[in-house]
């Protein structure tokens, strides 16, 4: 195992039952110091156990936590000086005043940033006097995010930070989580955002069903060998068996909506050329052709199923 000073979280072997459920089952993962990770998984898999056993709010029945070189369910007070947690669905009180409530989370601090700065960069300004049931609901985001930084933490946990915000709302916050990575802060994220997660995080961990099914950098698990896939759309209906027998063996041809076709496998100029001559011979023409990797999304569903979870 690496030295506490190495990581700001490990995990090893955690197990968490309620019941006859078992929730966590034998997860590993290791979060580096100024490093960003992203915690992925359906709803059901485990994510929101995790978190909350690092944070120290429930305790593992088996297996090894370390947050910042501690046991969280040993040392909350001292712990708790080190890091923020933004939990999903804010935390703030109804009546309080969106300002007061951060100013009340910074005396709490020993050395807090400045709360009107803050207030400023997460563009809190225009709804500090407003009392947080009524603030949008990208707005309660912001504050809750505001409040788990305000105290300088090493260690940030982002449970679904820009859930509910507008896309500037959400690259205000995005900018934010790198400029604390860059500042030397460890950023624990849970999203169900594939589009965040690729464009934040250092390392991605996918968990089903309690167990890591996958994790690496978005680079590594996105990378699929050779494996790319073309998408075109024409005319629909058209008849694949002649373009499945045209291609290379191991390439995939599909339908996936009426009028939209997507091809996997290799994309190279010959294999480009056999697709347009396919069409010519449908009496069709390949319109809006892209060709890309897998994106994260890919990935997860392969891994995880496309099935809709409760």
């Amino acid at each position: 195992m690496s030295s506490p000073a190495a990581a700001a979280v490990e995990v090893r072997g955690l197990v968490k039952r309620y019941g006859r459920t078992t929730a966590v089952d034998g997860l590993d993962l290791e979060l580096p110091a100024a490093s960003v990770l992203a915690l992925l998984g359906p709803n059901g898999a485990g994510k929101t156990t995790t978190v909350e056993i690092c944070e120290g709010f429930q305790r593992a029945d088996a297996g090894e936590v370390r947050v910042l070189g501690m046991d969280p369910a040993g040392a909350p007070d001292v712990l708790r000086a080190r890091i923020g947690v933004m939990p999903q669905g804010g935390g703030a009180y109804p009546g309080v005043r969106a300002e007061e409530m951060l100013r009340v989370v910074a005396a709490c601090a020993a050395h807090p940033l400045d709360v009107d700065w803050l207030t400023d960069v997460l563009g809190l300004r225009s709804c500090a006097r407003t009392p947080y049931k009524r603030l949008s609901g990208g707005q309660q985001q912001r504050l809750a995010l505001a409040c788990a930084v305000v105290g300088r933490p090493e260690l940030v946990f982002l449970d679904e930070p820009t859930a509910g915000m507008d896309p500037q709302g959400r690259r205000l916050v995005w900018e934010l989580i790198d400029a604390l990575r860059r500042d030397g802060v460890a950023v624990f994220l849970t999203t169900h955002l594939m589009e965040e997660a690729e464009a934040l995080a250092d390392q991605v961990v996918i968990v089903d069903h309690g167990k890591v099914v996958a994790q690496g950098s978005p680079a590594a698990l996105t990378a699929g060998g050779d494996q790319q896939e073309l998408r075109f759309r024409a005319k629909p209906g058209m008849d694949l068996s002649d373009l499945s027998a045209a291609l290379p063996d191991g390439y995939r041809a599909a339908e996936t909506m009426a009028g939209r076709y997507l091809v996997q496998g290799r994309i190279d100029p010959s294999v480009l050329s056999t697709i347009t001559t396919w069409c010519a011979g449908q009496g069709a023409l390949a319109d809006d052709v892209q060709v890309a990797r897998r994106s994260l999304e890919d990935v997860f569903l392969d891994l995880t199923g496309k099935e809709l979870r409760p």
